[in-house]
């Protein structure tokens, strides 16, 4: 067999080891010689692994479907060129799908004394916390055939925040609600609004609005412009028991709930309103409380990425009681729960009362649309079972809906992608009727 190059020498190296200093080895070969010789000298050789020193920096917080990148430093203060194999281990959520084993594996390369960066790209896709796990390194001698390897803790997590798809809607319901605000001349007067100021009267003006002794000092008429309230209490009560665990194409619908919630945080902020979070099923499971204008959006993101389905019966009656004891003056209560008949009619019915008597109060649950796609289904004997079936659903929705209607409340039910927008309309409906 011809030995070139780094075998070659590798092989009289072998030879003289295995004929001069072990000659009671000669058995073995001039290749098992060699091989033995280079597997001593690598272990020798290879940079220590538990002397390393390894950080982390980067993203702490993503929305989910958005990358994020998170830093590896690793120092080498040892002596000896550090020729690395290494394997930064996260949950396989946090990568591409069909990524996991090449963007967590690298080769290192660190000069004595030096550092070296290693960034991981992640792409999160579930909400929640993700932390990582060791960080296994392989230091290789410089033959390549031999080395050491060990493990480091090297803690970092990354919050995967819901994805507020729904952001896009709030250009157009912010241009709305400065219609609301006295910016243009669209105004109505209700019990929830105070006077803002004075203009001259255009074609079309409410003359209930004229103010007649204002005029009187002016060579014009006069006309009171009027704008909602601010500082409103609104306290946005997500139900995260069974039924917010219920799919909704590929979501849960708490999912969904999230999104719409989010939305009007971010349009009654710029209103001025003051709102509160609570997340609850047999128990709270997440609360904001009391933050500023700027810090409320941010807090209640961070508190719904932790949220998930509980599988549980949520208990509407301690639900009912924190709300009431979270909002003790008028507020807007806004509940997203589901619309089945058996909670409903067993929780949800008897206690709405206690809630309208103090607060205007919006329900808003989330509908699949597939229920109206199986209802049209004809043409053979299981498409016309699933019709009926889809039909006595929507049949019992809407009569649990009339009947919270009825108790005063006002009910949404609108699709994963319908909801957040008609939440916002519904908001700025009861500011521009004076209602909150």
């Amino acid at each position: 067999m011809a030995l070139t190059g780094r075998t070659a020498l590798l092989a009289a190296l072998g030879s003289l080891v295995v004929g001069l200093l072990l000659p009671s080895w000669t058995g073995i070969g001039v290749v098992g010689g060699t091989v033995l010789l280079g597997v001593l000298a690598d272990l020798l050789l290879a940079a220590p692994v538990r002397t390393l020193q390894l950080a982390r920096t980067g993203d702490g917080a993503v929305r989910l479907g958005e990358p994020a990148t998170v830093t590896l430093t690793v120092g080498n203060p040892s002596g000896r060129p550090l020729r690395a194999r290494l394997r930064d281990a996260w949950p396989p959520s946090v990568f591409r799908p069909g990524t996991e084993l090449t963007a967590s594996r690298r080769r290192l390369l660190v000069p004595p004394g030096e550092r070296r960066r290693v960034d991981v790209s992640l792409l999160p896709t579930r909400r929640g916390d993700h932390r990582a796990h060791r960080v296994t390194i392989r230091s290789l001698g410089p033959l390549g055939l031999a080395g050491r390897q060990g493990s480091h803790l090297v803690p970092w997590t990354l919050r995967a925040l819901p994805p507020f798809t729904s952001r896009k809607h709030l250009p157009s319901r912010l241009a709305r609600l400065h219609e609301l605000d006295g910016r243009t001349s669209l105004l109505t007067r209700g019990q929830g609004t105070e006077f803002d100021s004075l203009r001259e009267y255009l074609p079309g003006d409410d003359v209930r609005s004229i103010d007649w002794r204002a005029s009187a000092r002016r060579n014009t008429v006069a006309v009171r412009t009027w704008r909602p309230e601010r500082d409103r209490h609104i306290l946005i009560v997500l139900d995260t028991g069974r039924t917010s665990a219920g799919r909704v194409g590929d979501a849960p619908r708490l999912d969904a709930a999230l999104d719409a919630a989010l939305l009007l945080t971010a349009l009654a902020t710029k209103a001025g309103d003051r709102v509160d979070l609570l997340a609850h099923d047999v128990r709270p499971r997440g609360t904001v409380l009391g933050r500023s204008a700027t810090e409320v959006l941010p807090a209640v993101t961070n508190a719904m990425a932790l949220l998930e389905p509980a599988l549980v019966e949520t208990d509407l009656r301690a639900l009912t009681a924190a709300a009431l004891r979270l909002a003790p003056h008028r507020s807007l209560i806004v509940l997203l729960t589901g619309l089945d008949a058996g909670p409903a009619e067993d929780g949800l019915l008897p206690l709405l009362p206690q809630l309208t008597k103090r607060h205007e109060v919006v329900i808003a649950a989330v509908a699949d649309p597939l229920l109206a796609e199986l209802a049209t289904g004809r043409g053979t004997l299981p498409a016309v079972y699933a019709a009926a079936a889809a039909e006595q659903t929507q049949a019992d929705r809407h009569a649990i809906a009339e009947r919270l209607t009825r108790l005063g409340a006002t009910v949404l039910d609108a699709p994963p992608t319908a909801l957040p927008p008609a939440l916002a309309d519904t908001y700025l409906a009861l500011k521009a009727a004076g209602r909150l």
